[in-house]
């Protein structure tokens, strides 16, 4: 089965296969805020699990997917200073999701609506969450377009299995995603309909990001390492900046962290097991 899903994704080309697989993980955060039909609210403990389970999947990913590979391409096209791209990469995802944090106003889950970051706006609570999940998907999507265009460009160190169990796990943090998205929507007295299309529409920059990214390797070459190490510092200033301060702020600390160690083990065994 994944033989012919690999040679599917090499037919179609790296761009149309990225489109396919960032329309995957945004169809599966439509799923998981699909369940807005059926529950009206969630309980603190479960979200903060599901959160920490994101975080882990992210982390594991930048390192396994993203950054391993960076560094591997940077032996081989520059030897003497091996550290640089993926450095230089790593630095610059985080400062380009820093500035993003800086100036697009958005609201974290589990903050307060006094807790509003970025520049000071008149829009609703419910706009201000979106925004902050469009914020997180937007490195997601991107790491997903570049490796499937480091793919496509024949590096050993980046293969469509990787890129495909990527995408897998992307898909399957995004569940949670979109769950605790629309919840929340719920829970203050959006509607049913409402609460879910908020919820999936959170995840439709991924296929955006997906596109760019494999565009941009692909007639880039040179810059692949930096991209990879690009993708992977952005997410690791999500999950720092982001989803671990919202799974510390009540009792549920503790198995917020078990949810994190189980993403992360999802992350490290799809990728090692697929890539």
């Amino acid at each position: 089965m994944m033989q012919q899903i690999e040679r599917f994704m090499t037919d179609i080309g790296p761009v149309y296969a990225a489109l396919m697989a960032t329309c995957f993980t945004w169809l599966v955060t439509a799923a998981g805020a699909s369940l807005v039909f059926f529950f009206k609210d969630i309980k603190r403990s479960v979200l903060d699990v599901m959160l920490g389970f994101t975080g882990g999947v992210m982390v594991a990913a930048s390192f396994w997917s993203l950054l391993n590979p960076a560094i591997e391409m940077s032996e081989r096209m520059m030897p003497d200073l091996k550290w640089l791209p993926a450095a230089v990469g790593f630095l610059a995802g985080a400062m380009f999701i820093f500035f993003l944090d800086k100036y697009m106003p958005h609201l974290h889950i589990n903050f307060g609506e006094q807790e509003t970051e970025g520049m000071k706006t008149h829009f609703r609570k419910t706009t201000l969450l979106i925004l902050a999940i469009t914020l997180h998907n937007i490195p997601e999507g991107l790491a997903v377009g570049v490796l499937f265009g480091a793919a496509a460009n024949g590096m050993a160190e980046a293969t469509i299995p990787g890129a495909i169990a990527l995408a897998i796990g992307i898909g399957i943090q995004n569940f949670p995603e979109g769950l605790a998205v629309a919840v929340p929507l719920r829970r203050n007295g959006v509607s049913r309909f409402k609460s879910f299309w908020y919820g999936q529409l959170s995840a439709i920059v991924e296929p955006v990001a997906g596109v760019i990214g494999a565009i941009a390797v692909i007639y880039m070459q040179p810059v692949l390492p930096f991209a990879l190490a690009f993708a992977a510092g952005a997410m690791i200033y999500v999950v720092v900046e982001e989803v671990i301060p919202e799974t510390q702020r009540d009792q549920y600390t503790d198995i917020s962290v078990l949810g994190f160690i189980g993403g992360f083990l999802v992350m490290m065994i799809l990728d090692v097991a697929l890539g």
